[in-house]
């Protein structure tokens, strides 16, 4: 197998010493809300022009796959995902660490994180041609059902209060909506300059998570002189370990679900680790305790959104299609060496491209160690005073919504957000299901215009939309979503309704 020919060609000191300063680097930049994995990924691209190419994607590929992870940090933390990818890690991550089990919620996530890392790039070596054939066979309608079975988890980010978080959802998909339609060019909502372009996804996150974060430290800092309960544990990693490999079914169902996500061009992190998290409190015998901070939540989430590193390779590497954000910009990467994605590349840059793909391997391990070894800290940021927490969260909020497109605006609108989305969750509205409509808003309303303008030109819109292998068996998956979810309310509900003679 070429792949095991070409496995220790990155044990070398340079190459170790990229993985590793990639892995360190990764996780600080993934922790730093605003400062995504694209956007880290981007901003070391121009600084691999001089590099050897294989040098240069194994640095690439350590800062993708260790930033997904990194965002974990701060989103258990001080409950502000670091990325989009790890929205669904806060919804457990922060009140385990609100009950004082920060260090412990780190290591499982930074344990997932790297078995589902290890599961995806074993997607990757093993089943590169059959998934890089059904990717191609996700069109705009796949798609859009796509994103209409992730709007179905709604539902499930919502237990207790459906119908807000059913609200809350179709506000985010009302806001998606904002700015130009890239299909048609027609502007919606404009009613100032700074919409002309939509709302960006970062600075909705951080609006949406952080602003009432940093308004709810303000209403407690009356209690910075009392000392936090946030010390390190002994014993807590060797727990944790095995923690992880008693829930088989929460990482294994998540890595899955990232693997066949990250396979599929315009999904994304984001999306898989929502849909895990959905998936995994539908597994659960106790589905009302997720949100109260369950550790099979955490290991869910950061497994799926790792897993997605791995096959959003595929397509890139087989065919030239990005899988995700992240990956369009390595293929940038690929490009400035001049290696083209294709066979040619498994052929002519055999030892580039599987140096490349064993790095991801070894990666996965340098990622974990190093964010472990970042966890066993994490009781120096909880024990911050609250006054200070305010002011650093404050400005990395700023910065992180400036650094987007270097614009005040994004600054306001989330400020804007933000001040909303706190006086909303004074009603019991929660961001999760906002942000789960805003990011799949514009994947569903751009992919069924594109597939009108095609079935226009062939057998029609129902045709196109409801024939189909791929497509009966996602709208299959958005029925089974809806009912299991109807479900599990109602019998949440009964049991939760004490009985007549009780009362």
């Amino acid at each position: 197998m070429d792949f095991l020919t070409y496995f220790f060609a990155c044990f070398t000191p340079i190459k170790v010493m990229l993985m590793v300063g990639g892995a360190i680097g990764g996780i600080l930049m993934g922790a730093a809300p605003g400062l995504s994995p694209t956007m880290a990924v981007a901003l070391l691209v121009p600084f691999t022009f001089h590099m050897q190419p294989a040098d240069g994607l194994i640095l690439l590929g350590a800062v993708y796959t260790a930033a997904v992870a990194g965002g974990s940090i701060t989103a258990i933390l001080i409950n502000i995902p670091g990325a989009p990818s790890n929205i669904a890690t806060m919804f457990d991550g922060h009140p385990m660490a609100k009950k004082g089990q920060a260090e412990r919620a780190l290591y499982l996530s930074f344990f997932s994180s790297g078995v589902g890392g290890l599961f995806g790039v074993a997607v990757l070596i093993l089943f590169t041609p059959p998934i890089a054939r059904m990717a191609m066979e996700f069109g705009p309608a796949e798609l859009f059902w796509l994103a209409i079975f992730g709007v179905t988890v709604i539902a499930g980010l919502s237990s207790g209060t459906v119908v807000k978080g059913l609200y809350a959802g179709a506000f985010g998909l009302l806001i998606s909506c904002i700015g130009e339609n890239p299909v048609y060019g027609v502007e919606r909502f404009v009613f100032s300059d700074m919409l002309t372009g939509g709302i960006s996804i970062i600075p909705a996150l951080i609006g949406l998570f952080a602003i009432p974060q940093i308004f709810t430290l303000v209403e407690t800092l009356g209690q910075i002189l009392e000392k936090k309960s946030f010390k390190p544990q002994k014993g807590i990693l060797r727990a944790a370990f095995f923690e992880t490999l008693r829930h088989p079914k929460q990482w294994l169902m998540g890595s899955v679900v990232g693997s066949i996500i990250g396979a599929i061009p315009g999904a994304g992190g984001q999306v898989a680790g929502l849909i895990a998290y959905d998936q995994s409190k539908k597994m659960s015998k106790t589905p009302e305790l997720y949100g109260t901070g369950m550790p099979e939540g955490v290991i869910s989430v950061e497994s799926s959104n790792n897993a997605t590193v791995g096959p959003a390779l595929i397509p890139l590497l087989t065919m030239g299609i990005p899988g995700s954000p992240t990956a369009a910009v390595l293929l940038g990467g690929l490009l400035i060496h001049g290696l083209f994605p294709g066979p040619e590349l498994f052929t002519k840059h055999a030892d580039v491209a599987y140096t490349f793909i064993a790095s991801m391997v070894v990666s996965q391990f340098f990622m974990a160690i190093f964010g472990i070894m970042i966890a066993r800290y994490s009781h120096v940021v909880m024990n911050i005073p609250n006054i200070f927490m305010v002011a650093a969260v404050t400005v990395l909020c700023v910065y992180g919504s400036y650094s987007v497109q270097n614009s005040m605006d994004d600054v306001i609108i989330m400020f804007t957000l933000g001040l909303l989305m706190y006086l909303s969750s004074r009603n019991s509205f929660s961001p999760a299901p906002v942000v789960l409509g805003l990011i799949l808003g514009p994947l569903a309303e751009d992919n069924f215009s594109r597939g009108k303008i095609i079935a226009q030109t062939s057998d029609g819109l129902m045709s196109y939309f409801f024939t189909g292998g791929v497509n009966l068996v996602v709208i299959s998956l958005c029925v089974i979503s809806i009912v299991w979810s109807v479900y599990s309310e109602y019998k949440l509900a009964r049991n939760n309704v004490p009985s007549l003679s009780q009362a």
